[in-house]
Parts: C-alpha cells; sequence; structure tokens
C-alpha cells in the first residue's frame, strides 16, 4: 500500500471525523509485539483498540524497541534476572519510508513500520526506528531499550518520538488535526510545530493535547536545558529562546510543565488524579486547564466471554466451573515456573503488577507473624501469587521482587513468577479471586489492572487510590481499604495503618464471605464484572477523548 496522502483504511461517524496523531512512548497492543513496560503501555494499547472499534480517526504514532524493555529471567537461585533479546516481527509492514532528524546537531535515519489496523484489530499504528545501516552505532542505539538509562540516549529517545513523529505525520501527508501526546515524552513535537507554523505559538497550542500520568511533581521527567539544547531538542532555537517561549527560568527543562504550558488542554487518568494534578500544579503560571479522563480497558480483548454469558444468565453452576478451570489452567504456568501445584478450590490472591516502591509489593509480607498464620491457616486456606517487573536499573525494586522470592521457599502456596506480559497478566487475573492493589496513597494516577481482573473474575482490593474511588463499593463490588489520616501520618505510619487494615478487611470480611457465603462471594464478583464494564471500558474512554479533548474548542 501506498503511505503518501495517508488516510485511516475505515471511515468513522462524523463525531471522530478529526484526525488524531496520538503519541506515546510503549503500546501494549497484543503479546507478540513486546514495545511497552507497564500501565502507560497497556492503557496506550486499549486505547488504540477502542479507536479501532469505535472507527476513529486516529494514528498512533510510537517507537519500535529492538530489544523491547527487557525480557525478564532467572538466575540460578530463581532470583531475576535481566536480559536483552532482540525482537523479530514478521507481521510489521515496511513502509518504505525513510527520513532524517537532526539529534546532536549530526543527522540521523528513521525508517519507519506500520502495524496494519487488521493485523490485531488496533487503530493504524507507525512504528520509528534509527536501528538501520546509513546510522552509526550510536544512533542505532537510540531504539535499542525502551527508557535507556543513559540519559542522553533518553532524550535523544524523546526527540525520535516528538520531533520524529511530527515529521513523519508530514511526510505521510496526514497532518492532524490534533495531537495528542500520552506523558510528556513527546513535547519535542512542539518545538518542531512551533518552527513549522512559522514561529507562532497559538498555532501549536490550537492542535495540541496532554495526558498526565503522574500524581507527583518530582516524578516528572526533567532535563539539563543545555543538554537538550545540545542535543537539538529544541529544534535550531536558542536556549534564551526556549526561556522565552516556555516560562522556564532555572537549568531544568520540564517536559511536563512545557506540555502544561503548550496545550490548549489537558486531563488526568481518574478523577482523583484529575484533583491532584490541578493542586500540583496551580502554583505555575500559563497552565492549561487539566479535565479528568479516567483510564479504562478494552472488553473484547480483555474479559471473558464465557463468564459474562454465565452471569447473564444466571447459571451459577456453570459460573463457578468456568472460573475454576481458568484458576486450574493458569496454574499450570505456577507449576511450571515454580514446581508447586495450586488448588483451584482454594481462596487465591494474586499481587501483578509493575514493581515499584511506592507500590508496595511486599506489604501483606512485613508482618511475618501475621503473614505465616495467614499462609498455615487450616479454617480459610489461601494461595498467593506475585507477579511483575521492576525497571530493570531499580534496584530498590529488584531486592523486593528478589526477596518475595527468597521468602516464597517458605510456604508451598506463595508463588513468584516472572515474564510478566499481557498474556500472563490475563492469565493472572483469571488465577484470582481477589486482586490485591496496595499502592500508597495518593501516588497511584490511575492503576488499571483491577480493571481487567474484574472483568475475569477477580474481586478487587485496594487502598482508596487511583481509579479506585470512582468504582468499589465495599463490599457489593469489591473491597476498599478506607483512607487513613494520611495527611498526618510519615510513610511508616501510613504503611503500618494500611497493612493493619488490610489483615482485619482479609480475615474478618474477605476470607469469611468466600468460605462461609459463596452465594454472596459470587455476587460481589459479578457486581464488580457488570459495573467495570459499564463504567469502566475503553470505548467509553475514547469517545471521551473525542468528546472532551480533541473536539473542546
Amino acid at each position: 500500500m501506498s503511505f503518501r496522502n495517508y488516510k485511516v483504511p475505515y471511515q468513522g461517524e462524523d463525531s471522530y471525523s478529526k484526525k488524531v496523531a496520538y503519541f506515546s512512548m510503549e503500546f501494549a497492543v497484543h503479546q507478540p509485539l513486546k514495545i511497552y513496560s507497564g500501565g502507560l503501555g497497556f492503557l496506550s494499547g486499549s486505547h488504540l483498540r477502542s479507536a479501532y472499534e469505535l472507527r476513529q480517526n486516529l494514528v498512533g504514532i510510537g517507537i519500535l524497541w529492538k530489544y523491547g524493555y527487557y525480557d525478564q529471567a532467572r538466575n540460578q537461585d530463581q532470583t531475576l534476572q535481566v536480559t536483552w533479546m532482540e525482537k523479530q516481527y514478521s507481521f510489521l509492514e515496511d513502509t518504505g519510508i525513510k527520513f532524517q532528524i537532526s539529534i546532536h546537531d549530526h543527522p540521523v535515519w528513521v525508517k519507519v513500520l506500520y502495524l496494519n489496523p487488521e493485523t490485531f484489530k488496533s487503530a493504524p499504528l507507525f512504528l520509528l526506528s534509527t536501528d538501520l545501516p546509513e546510522n552509526d552505532y550510536v544512533s542505532q542505539t537510540i531504539t535499542h531499550r525502551l527508557y535507556d538509562a543513559n540519559v542522553a540516549t533518553k532524550v535523544a529517545q524523546f526527540i525520535l518520538l516528538g520531533v520524529g513523529g511530527a515529521k513523519l505525520m508530514d511526510e505521510i501527508g496526514f497532518m492532524p488535526d490534533v495531537y495528542h501526546l500520552n506523558e510528556a515524552h513527546g513535547i519535542s513535537a512542539s518545538f518542531y510545530l512551533y518552527r513549522k507554523f512559522g514561529n507562532n505559538l497559538n498555532e501549536v497550542k490550537k492542535r495540541l493535547v496532554f495526558t498526565t500520568h503522574t500524581p507527583e511533581e518530582a516524578g516528572n521527567e526533567k532535563h539539563d536545558i543545555y543538554l537538550c539544547h545540545k542535543m537539538s531538542y529544541f529544534c535550531g532555537l536558542s536556549v534564551d529562546e526556549v526561556r522565552t517561549l516556555t516560562g522556564i527560568h532555572d537549568d531544568q527543562f520540564n517536559h511536563s510543565l512545557v506540555a502544561l504550558r503548550f496545550a490548549r488542554i489537558a486531563n488526568g487518568v481518574s478523577q482523583l488524579h484529575g484533583h491532584v494534578s490541578r493542586a500540583m500544579w496551580e502554583k505555575y503560571s500559563g497552565i492549561c486547564p487539566i479535565l479528568s479522563i479516567t483510564n479504562a480497558q478494552n472488553w473484547h480483548y480483555w474479559a471473558d466471554k464465557q463468564l459474562y454469558r454465565f452471569m447473564e444468565e444466571g447459571n451459577d453452576y456453570l459460573w463457578d466451573d468456568r472460573k475454576r478451570y481458568l484458576k486450574k489452567r493458569a496454574f499450570e504456568i505456577v507449576a511450571d515456573q515454580t514446581g508447586k501445584v495450586f488448588d483451584p478450590n482454594v481462596f487465591t490472591i494474586v499481587w501483578a503488577r509493575r514493581f515499584a516502591g511506592y507500590k508496595r509489593a511486599d506489604l501483606i509480607t512485613r508482618d511475618i507473624a501475621r503473614f505465616t498464620a495467614l499462609m498455615e491457616s487450616k479454617n480459610f486456606p489461601v494461595q498467593i501469587i506475585w507477579a511483575g517487573k521492576p525497571y530493570p536499573m531499580d534496584y530498590p525494586a529488584i531486592n523486593d521482587f528478589n526477596h518475595l522470592v527468597h521468602l516464597s521457599r517458605n510456604y508451598r502456596n506463595m508463588a513468584v513468577l516472572v515474564g510478566y506480559e499481557l498474556a500472563l497478566s490475563k492469565r493472572m487475573k483469571q488465577a484470582g479471586d481477589l486482586w490485591l492493589n496496595n499502592p500508597r496513597v495518593p501516588r497511584e494516577a490511575s492503576g488499571t489492572s483491577g480493571m481487567t481482573a474484574a472483568m475475569n473474575g477477580a474481586a478487587n482490593f485496594s487502598t482508596d487510590d487511583g481509579w479506585i474511588p470512582e468504582f468499589v463499593n465495599h463490599g457489593n463490588n469489591g473491597f476498599v481499604i478506607a483512607k487513613g489520616d494520611y495527611a498526618n501520618m510519615n510513610t511508616q505510619e501510613q504503611d503500618e495503618y494500611d497493612l493493619k487494615m488490610l489483615y482485619r478487611i482479609l480475615e474478618d470480611q474477605i476470607l469469611p464471605l468466600y468460605y462461609s457465603n459463596r452465594d454472596t462471594w459470587r455476587q460481589v464478583v459479578k457486581n464488580g464484572m457488570r459495573d467495570v464494564r459499564y463504567q469502566f471500558e475503553s470505548n467509553r474512554m475514547a469517545h471521551e477523548y473525542y468528546d472532551l479533548l480533541y473536539n473542546a474548542e
């Protein structure tokens, strides 16, 4: 096919007619395409799937990571080993498009590959790569590893996504009405557009919208402004011109702050996160309005359709049988990896997501006496599974992972798995009776894993953060640890409070309900399945992006 004067290869309705270019560092579209690390990718993948289902006039722009994020393997003692494997993707089409961008005042060739919408039923996705023989080795490495630890390489990746993605739109003649930045990694696009529109910032602002995912100011990417300038981040503008344009007067270029000043409108990814973001940025001048569009996940991709069918038919026998089968099948992975045989009739808790300090993977184990009593209970037996990938250079998170591996040697009903990607994620949600989520409030912007857990017959049990305040009705469709007086607690006190409440609710409410009142337990899970499909399905989210962001004047 020709990629000149490109059009999305399906026609949508008028409300979705605006041309949108959607920039993201990672897309979790389907298991075979390993170009994502965690929640940001899961979110953008579901967004592309819903854009396809709704026939929206949207294309994705990402980067083809040669080694992906990393492959999670094990050392001899079962602890985490970071490995890098070159990926091959025969299903991607070579567009034949090559062009140059400037990085470090040096021309770098970019080639473009294409994920056809029909391959995985997603909106069109263009992927950029610098891994071609025309480039020197350093330039080739720009697209080797997602979120490379080297600062200069990471800045180069941001330039590639932003400047490269914006230039690609000109190369193929798509000419977006809206440039949507999913996180601020691609804000360099704004400097390319500023040049394109004759140094007219208003022309940029008319077209730029921004989604922020980070609920802490310190978590937003900042880089030395002189390094960015040296790397050609600003498309030929001097540092003084950049300062005038962005209002940044210190030496740290804050990508999110600039995105909020250059965008016409922005959004947080849950109602709570929108509130947190507005409070966080209100002391800065020139910030665009920040709405809330709560993250969601694609039902067609994630949900177990048979569970939903049996729920709608009111056939509890078949619903129970299906859930038991899903658990049994997932436990084959547990046995294969760890040599532990789990029982599908036993209450199973799953904690699985990206390992990061604030997510507190090990929280339930911190009172070891209570944890041991839980694991050895005869009245209310439990099984617990952990899975997830720490950032490969996040040594505290890796230590948490390895600590759990070592701890699991003491319990035949505790397992820690590797290889947490889309396929294992779905299996873990099917394995779980209870999806445990205990981030430190209010540090989780959204946290969407519980949505897909509910779509597979697992009840959510969470601290009251991210999307949870919009969803959980305690004891009706899930379980929530009520907020403590966190403002007057230090971190240790907050952790102790949450741990105490976690055990109280688990031991006094959840386990007795599962073992002694199965009909009510099943109804709680079904209520969660129903409510998540109604409110947290990504077609709703994709529609709201057009309605509230793209079409907003």
